[in-house]
Order: structure tokens, then sequence, then C-alpha cells
């Protein structure tokens, strides 16, 4: 099927601005203004190793076409280069798409009599400009250096000094594009590709890569038949939490008459500002992928029945103890608000879902949970520990992450029981009002510096509790927090980061958390700017999306049919895919509701009612699903055995909490995804 792209450009002068692509001297160009911007490798436009040594491709020859044919809107490119096995046939088809966008075809058509052996193809065009900052959805976020900061060893990390690459399986893509920016100039450019297992290989499920190479003075954009690598690396994958493993003999044996293509879209474009080039070429990734088909999933309806039945079997009384617990009640009995136990969420997300679960019960369960989460101790500090041990009788936790969320559930239980008044709020009130009184007096102080993103779970919180208790401090320092993330994040300088536990590295919930913050003060104070710092922290969040189905091999996920569109990856330390998207479901869809969008409206759904696969008869589903070559949980012993498992046992309540959270603010706006 042939999938054309449209894009618009826009510079200051809100004038059309085209990239020119062109073929002079049979090499195809890329241009904006007339300023030469990519070009292929001045090795040739094809280049094919033939050597493997030190895990690494060796013994390379290069070629350039020597015939030009046109044949309706492509223009074909033909070449070879010659073995002592024979000949490769070589063929690159480009189509100049409406507004800029390009598509190519390459083809390998092996001629030799004998097998061409640890072959690697490849695909490799420059960028002009130094230290250019590379995005590479759900892994490399110009750079990662937040993560560097903490702890460059385990995360993937590119400052893009000559000699640095960042190279990686095409099915550890949740988006399948890589993103260069060159702030200096203004512009940026992406490669999409359509990732695929190439034949030939010496490995079971050896796919393709793709990734970037930074040189002297440019960077290329490359696809290898295999090979990958980072963090000056040859030959590893990113496999473990906090190591990578070797993954090594990527190469090739091309039997004769083997034929093999690789289709890939080249965009390049003008950007308004540092930190935007990564926006285009995601919602360029939307429109080839078209993630939008909800209705193969399971309904709305019996998601939300299916989770509830299992919140119900972690409903805790025990001694004066009251609520939902964050781990299978035989194991443990352990209230914990936030992240991950997330017993403070029903209590909002009940009320609104009574109508829908029919249970006399939940009235009593809401206002008995809330009113004994509202014993635990707070800090001066306006943190508080978040979790109760209920055999041990010790509290504990009390990380900013978690604190925050549940500051929100409260604000939110307590609006919406203002609204239906069947609660008496007034120990949550309480309770809600000491935590804002400190944490404003905290983030109003001059020297207020928060560590990491993490403290932006605080700004929505703040943000209702204003409009709930007609306080101007909260609203100032929603206000002031909200500012100080946007200033950090929105050059990307430091990607939004630090909104999970276990990994120390930019993350989706740290992208999550500055969304979240954003859009509440524009929905809360209407300022245009605030919805502009969402979207740009909704893109991101969204550059964690899953948007193909990606192939699996045997297994777990395979044994269900498991589609992968619709998950989101962690983080660049933690790539398995999780459920955790179907709490920013909601935002997204009212994102396109105020951007006009249908597209994220659609994908919300899909974010939403996908995520429920694999949930089993009781309503249970475990958290880490291995969709890569990357494993926290099992045998983790050999590399070329994690892609496909399923770790099911790790079933904290956040998994269930976060669909009932979502369903609430779903139907709070009147949709049902």
């Amino acid at each position: 099927m042939k999938r054309i792209i449209i894009v618009s450009f826009f510079t200051f002068c809100y004038l059309l601005v085209f990239s020119q692509f062109s073929i002079k001297n049979n090499r195809p160009e890329f241009s904006i203004d007339n300023q030469l911007i990519i070009s292929a490798s001045e090795e040739g436009l094809w280049s094919i190793a033939s050597g493997w040594e030190n895990d690494w491709m060796t013994n390379w020859s290069h070629a350039n076409p020597t015939e030009q044919i046109q044949s309706g809107e492509w223009t074909v490119l033909k070449g070879k280069i010659s073995f002592p096995e024979g000949d490769m046939l070589l063929r690159d088809s480009y189509r100049e798409t409406e507004n800029g966008l390009i598509q190519c075809i390459r083809r390998f058509e092996w001629l030799g009599k004998d097998t061409l052996r640890h072959a690697t193809l490849s695909v490799r065009f420059k960028m002009k400009g130094s230290e250019l900052k590379p995005l590479i959805p759900g892994v490399l976020y110009y750079g990662n250096s937040m993560g560097a900061k903490v702890n460059p060893n385990i995360i993937p990390v590119y400052t893009g000094q000559e000699g640095e690459f960042a190279i990686f399986e095409d099915h550890r893509y949740p988006m399948p594009f890589v993103m260069l920016e060159n702030a200096t100039d203004k512009l940026a450019a992406a490669v999409h590709t359509t990732p695929s297992p190439v034949r030939g290989a010496v490995l079971s499920d050896q796919w393709w890569s793709m990734g970037v190479e930074a040189k002297d003075g440019h960077t290329e954009f490359v696809l290898y038949s295999g090979p990958i690598g980072y963090n000056n690396q040859h030959s590893v994958a990113k496999a473990l939490q906090k190591t990578p493993m070797r993954y090594t003999d990527t190469y090739l044996n091309i039997e004769p008459g083997r034929i093999i293509e690789k289709e890939f879209f080249i965009e390049l474009y003008p950007i308004e500002r540092e930190g935007s080039g990564f926006q285009q070429p995601l919602y360029t990734s939307l429109d080839l992928y078209k993630p939008y088909d909800a209705n193969r999933f399971t309904d709305f309806q019996d998601i939300i029945e299916s989770k509830y039945k299992f919140a119900k079997s972690r409903w805790i009384e025990d001694d004066g103890a009251v609520g939902f617990g964050m781990y299978d009640l035989s194991r443990l009995k352990d209230i914990v608000m936030g992240w991950c136990g997330q017993a403070d969420s029903p209590g909002f997300a009940l009320q609104v879902l009574e109508d829908k679960l029919e249970d006399s019960a939940i009235q009593q369960r809401v206002q008995a949970s809330l009113d004994y989460l509202t014993t635990y101790p707070i800090n001066e500090d306006g943190t508080f520990p978040v979790g109760f041990n209920v055999k041990e009788k010790k509290y504990h936790g009390g990380d900013h992450v978690s604190c925050g969320q549940a500051m929100y559930n409260f604000a939110k239980a307590i609006e919406t029981a203002h609204k239906n008044g069947k609660y008496n709020t007034k120990k949550w009130e309480e309770f809600l009002q000491v935590i804002c009184d400190k944490q404003s007096e905290r983030i109003l102080n001059p020297d207020w510096n928060p560590y990491s993103t993490a403290e932006g779970f605080y700004i929505a919180p703040l943000a209702i509790a204003s409009k709930l208790f007609n306080n101007e401090t909260y609203q100032k320092a929603a206000i002031k927090a909200g500012e100080e993330f946007a200033e950090r994040h929105l050059t990307m300088s430091g990607c939004y980061w630090g909104g999970t536990l276990d990994a120390t590295c930019e993350d989706k919930e740290g992208s999550w958390a500055a969304f979240q913050g954003f859009l509440e003060l524009y929905e809360r104070f209407g300022d245009k700017k605030y919805l502009d710092w969402a979207k740009h922290a909704m893109d991101v969040c969204l550059s964690y999306l899953v948007i193909w189905d990606i192939p699996l091999p045997a297994g777990r996920m395979a044994d269900y049919n498991f589609k992968t569109t619709g998950w989101t990856v962690v983080s660049p330390q933690n790539q398995h895919i999780d459920v955790y998207g179907v709490l920013f479901a909601p935002e997204v869809y009212k994102m396109g509701m105020h951007l006009k969008d249908e597209r994220l409206k659609q994908v919300a759904s899909v974010m939403y009612r996908s995520c429920f696969q694999l949930t089993d008869p009781f309503g249970s589903q475990g958290e880490q699903l291995q969709q890569t070559n990357f494993a926290q949980h099992g045998d983790m012993s050999n590399v070329h055995k994690l892609r496909g498992g399923y770790s099911e046992s790790w079933t904290v309540f956040w998994i269930t909490a976060h669909f009932l959270n979502a369903a609430a603010r779903f139907v709070e706006i009147g949709v049902t995804p």
C-alpha cells in the first residue's frame, strides 16, 4: 500500500516553506532555501559491509548510481556493487509527497552464484551541522542529559561528539522514526522507517536497526540490517534495567537470488524554537501508521466492570485500617497512596463511576477509604508518609510523585463530592488544605529548586485547590511551579524526567507530571501559553506511545495475539511497555478537543482500550510486557529469549486504579472511549 504524508511548514511570517528534493549527479539531495542540508554519504549512496570483526561491520564497499529513470511520480536510481562472489544490484525509488516528505524504497538483489556471507546492508544519509540533538522515541531524548547526570552507565546517553553512535532494533521503537535538531539554524529532520525483520540473518528474530552516528561537522541517519550499539559499545542491547547485554553476530548470509527491500521516509523542515524539532515527525508518524481502531479491543463497560471486580479483591478492613491494598492481600496488607498503591484514587473515580457499576457498597467505601487516609501524619514540608503497613502498624514512604498524585485525587474527590452532595468532605478538605498550605509555602520560597520533574505533580492539585478554596496563594504556587518546569523543559536542554520511582532518567511519567499540570493551569486560569506548554509536554508523552503492532515471537504475548498499539514504553532505562498510558489518555482526548485534532481523540480511545489486553478472568493484570529485547523479571540470562515475555506476578494496585481513574475522567467530559 502506498502511503502519502501531507505536512505543513510555517515560518515566523507564516509563509509556506518547502524543503527541496532534487537529484544531482545521480544522488539525492535535500535543501531548505537552497541550502543543502541532507545528502548521501560521501563514500557513496549505497554501502555494504562484507566482513565482521570485533563485534562490528568491516570491509565496506560503496557505490553511486550509474543510471536514472523516471517512472511516473517515481525517480529510480540504479547501480551495483561487485564482490568476488558476484554482483549486488541496487535500486532506490524516490517520490516526493506533498509539502516535502520523501518516500524511498531501497532494493538489494543478490545475483551471486554463492552465498554472500557476513554482509551488512545499510541506509546512510548525513545531515549538516555539529552536535545535532537527537530524539529516538522511548530511548533517547536530546541526549538524555538528565539521566546522564545521575548514572550514564545504565541508560543510553549521547552528546553528539564525533564518533558517538546510538543504534537500536526496529522493534524497540514505539514510533519508528529518528529526529535530529539543529537549534542554531532552526532546522530539524527525521527519518521514518517501516520496521521489519530481515531475511538471511544468522540470529533468530533479527530485525533492521536504526539510529544516528556523529561525524565531523555532520551526523548520519543510519539504518542497518541488524547491528546495534550505544554508549560507545558495539553490539550491545539495552536488555536489563542496569546493564546492557552482548548482542553480536548481527550480519547476514544472503543466498543467491535473495531480494531485500527497506522502505523509509525523509522529512526536512524549519522549526520555530529550540526543543520543538521532535513534534512534527511525531504527528507524521501518527499519519503513517493511523493507530485509531479502538473497536478491535474490549469495550469500555466491560473494562471498568472487570477492574472494579479486581479492586474489590484488594479491599482491607483490619483493626481500624480501611482502604485498597497495594498488593495481593495474602502477601501483604499495605495501604499506599500515589505511586504505586493508588489507595486514594478510587475515592474520586468510584464517585463518578457509581451509576455504571451499580454497587451499593461504593459510597461507604469511598467515604471510609478517604477518611482513613486523612489520618496519615503530615510533615512540616508538606510531604507525608504515603503507606501504612497494617501488620506492623508502621507508616512509610513520602516521595514527591506519590504525594502529588494523592493530593490530586483528594482534590478531585472533593470537587466531585461537592457536585453530587453524597459525601462528608470535612476531613478531606482539612487534610488537603494543610498539605497545600505547606507545599505552597515551600514552592513560593525563593530557594525552592526542585530536583526533577517529579514535583510537577503538585501543579494540578494546587490549581484545583485554588478554585476549591478560593485561595490565591495556591494559585501562585501552581503557576510558579508550572513556570519553573516550562523554563527547564521546553527547550529540551533537559527533558522532563524523574516521574517514576525505579528510573533515574527521562521518563514518560515526568512528562505526564508536566502535561497534567500545564493543562490544569490552562483549564483553570485560561492563559493560552499554558495550552502551548501542555502540547509540548503531551507530545513528549506521546513519543513513548506504541503506534504499530510489533510482530512477536512465540511467548506469552503471542499466545493471546497481543497487539502492542496503544501501550507505552516506560523510560530509556526501563524499556518494556506497560498500561500507564491509560492514565493520561483522557487528557490526550481533551487536547484533541482544545486543538481540534481528531487524531488525538482517536488515539486516546485506543490507548485506554488496548491496554486492557492480558487481563485475566479475575480482573488481574501484570505490569511488564517485553515487546523488545528487555526484561526485568524471570530468566534474564539469554538476550535472545527476552522478547515476547510477560511478567504477570507484579500486580500492584496502580494497574487497576489507573483504569478506573481514567474512566472517571472520560465520563466527566462526556466521552465513552
